[in-house]
């Protein structure tokens, strides 16, 4: 299974009994509003992926927005939701790559290679005339993944700063308006990370609706950026959600040294007090 799925393949293999659709969907502080995108259509059994109660550990503020759960914890709830031993998933959401890779991600990290993204989410499919459902998929819980931790795919702030002392590549995948410091609608804090370059989201994708760019032009924007596929590159945005889009932008262009900065801008702030500044 590639790492990016077309709609075309998800319609031809969506009855297989080892695939799982999972319908993500994120809203800040609100999985309410979450739940209610899921209900409000998806490719038909999907199940609901909540970011906030699902894929991540929220409370201690220290940590960013959006902590990591631990491994175990992960296995566990994806399990109960009936994603575990045996099972393909396809990762979608409701228009194109803004969480839905946070969960392919996530696998990665804990040693689950078969997982895929829906290019164009949910968006596409309507646009092509696909079924979509409106009431929720339960499915059986099934046996947890076994974890084969690669920790290297997440990275500390510690670790940041080390690999920039390096002359390591970072990039910030927030919108240019964040990353300069002129608009923080989320954080208590404005800018970026000393040493980052600005690659936003919204240049990876083209197209109404939209969908990634194909791995020839990723490559070669990175390319124009100095940036090769040899070079370890590390990705952040605002809380470790969205620059996991960026991580696949960079799987698909062929780029195998990639990281997470997992607490991003919102944990650097918290143990860098000074980073950036306060917007009246």
């Amino acid at each position: 299974m590639q790492t990016v799925v077309t709609t075309e393949w998800v319609a031809e293999h969506l009855n297989d009994e080892d695939i799982v659709v999972a319908h993500l969907a994120w809203v800040h502080q609100d999985s309410a509003a979450a739940y209610a995108d899921y209900l409000a259509g998806h490719v038909p059994g999907a199940i609901f992926i909540d970011v906030d109660g699902d894929l991540s550990e929220i409370g201690d503020a220290r940590r960013g927005r959006h902590p990591l759960p631990t491994p175990e914890k992960l296995v566990e709830r994806l399990a109960r939701k009936g994603i575990g031993q045996g099972k393909r998933v396809i990762a979608t959401e409701r228009e194109s790559f803004k969480v839905a890779a946070r969960l392919w991600w996530l696998l990665r990290w804990i040693g689950v290679d078969d997982v895929a993204v829906l290019d164009g989410g949910l968006a596409k499919w309507q646009d092509e005339g696909r079924p979509v459902e409106t009431t929720e998929t339960t499915r059986a819980v099934v046996k947890p993944y076994a974890i084969h931790s690669r920790p290297g795919l997440m990275l500390s702030a510690r670790d940041v700063e080390y690999r920039l002392q390096r002359g390591e590549v970072l990039l910030d995948a927030r919108a240019v308006e964040r990353f300069r410091g002129e608009v923080e609608a989320l954080d208590k804090r404005a800018g970026h990370i000393v040493g980052a370059r600005s690659i936003p989201l919204g240049t990876l994708i083209t197209g109404s609706p939209a969908h990634m760019k194909s791995p020839e032009e990723l490559r070669a924007q990175l390319m124009a950026q100095g940036i090769t596929p040899d070079q370890p590159v590390t990705a952040y945005c605002g809380s470790g959600v969205t620059a996991c889009q960026l991580l696949l932008a960079l799987d698909q262009a062929g780029y195998y040294k990639i990281q997470l900065y997992s607490g991003s801008w919102s944990e650097w702030i918290e143990l860098h007090p000074t980073a950036g500044r306060i917007l009246t």
